[in-house]
């Protein structure tokens, strides 16, 4: 079967372009859209990490499998859920654009967040493991699930910043088909993908410190909330709406979410559990002192 050429659409306006690939190939009359197969990489290479982590906290790497699809399922169904939600203007005329996942993006984090932890929290029960365990293991691989899902972001189009000066300043369609691009923006896309690099090495160094269950996904909420916080700076009123005076829809959720993190992440480090003392039993991991593997 004949593959068509991918489509790319290149905005040229004031000697800057930039370049997306919302269609990366065509074979007949399936298209192959950058957006989802980002977020299926993305998911492939979660799976991998998680399977490593726990394996690391004495648990099968099979569970990894089943917490990533379960979680799949959940974060995909709230992600695009709260997504629609806050966006509901855009599909009141055509409510069925809400499945069109793989092709249009739109998805909330911190609903898929939220999908996710609810689906965990059933698979602990059912699976009669650690919940708090099963957090730590999914902690280091949705920062490296993040990181690549930003990139189809970035190849879609779509969350990019306010306009800048700033040399690596791209332009974006403002909707497929426009012919119309912006000012030279914040590619915050990138920065969040960077962002959320830096906050998987931060884990990974980290969990060798962190002995109580739980903490290790709390930092990362932490760390999370915090970058998110940052970034919506330059997406205000651009790619990110207002819920309150100068503050967004996901300043606010990430707030809340910090404020908690570190909370309950206090909390858990004065909370003894059997599996804290299983935890000191454990060999030390190729990021961490062999120190750390046994202490507190």
């Amino acid at each position: 079967m004949p593959e068509d050429k991918p489509r790319l659409r290149r905005r040229h306006f004031g000697g800057r372009s930039a370049i997306v690939f919302p269609e990366l190939l065509r074979i007949g009359p399936v298209s192959v859209h950058s957006y989802g197969t980002l977020l299926m990489l993305g998911f492939l290479a979660s799976i991998w990490l998680a399977s490593r982590q726990a394996r690391r906290l004495g648990l099968p790497g099979e569970i990894a499998i089943d917490l990533g699809l379960w979680a799949l399922v959940g974060g995909v169904i709230f992600a695009r859920a709260l997504f629609a939600g806050l966006n509901w203007s855009d599909y009141a005329a055509d409510p069925k654009r809400i499945l069109y996942i793989w092709r249009e993006g739109g998805l909330s984090f911190h609903g898929g967040l939220l999908g996710g932890v609810v689906a965990g929290a059933l698979l602990a029960h059912r699976r009669r493991v650690s919940f708090w365990t099963l957090t730590d293991v999914a902690a280091p691989a949705l920062a490296l699930g993040y990181a690549i899902g930003r990139i189809g972001c970035l190849l879609n189009g779509c969350c990019y910043g306010t306009p800048t000066s700033l040399a690596w300043g791209l332009r974006f369609p403002f909707f497929p088909g426009s012919g119309l691009s912006t000012q030279p923006s914040h590619p915050t896309q990138v920065y969040s993908s960077l962002g959320s690099l830096l906050i998987l090495a931060i884990l990974l160094k980290a969990r060798g410190r962190l002995r109580a269950p739980g903490q290790l996904f709390c930092l990362y909420l932490a760390l999370y909330s915090v970058m998110r916080g940052a970034i919506e700076v330059l997406r205000r009123d651009v790619s990110a709406a207002r819920l309150l005076d100068g503050i967004t829809q996901a300043q606010v959720a990430s707030g809340v979410i910090l404020v908690g993190a570190l909370i309950t992440m206090l909390l858990l480090a004065h909370r003894p559990s059997a599996e804290l003392r299983r935890r000191q039993t454990l060999p030390a991991g190729p990021w961490e002192d062999k120190a750390d593997a046994v202490s507190p």
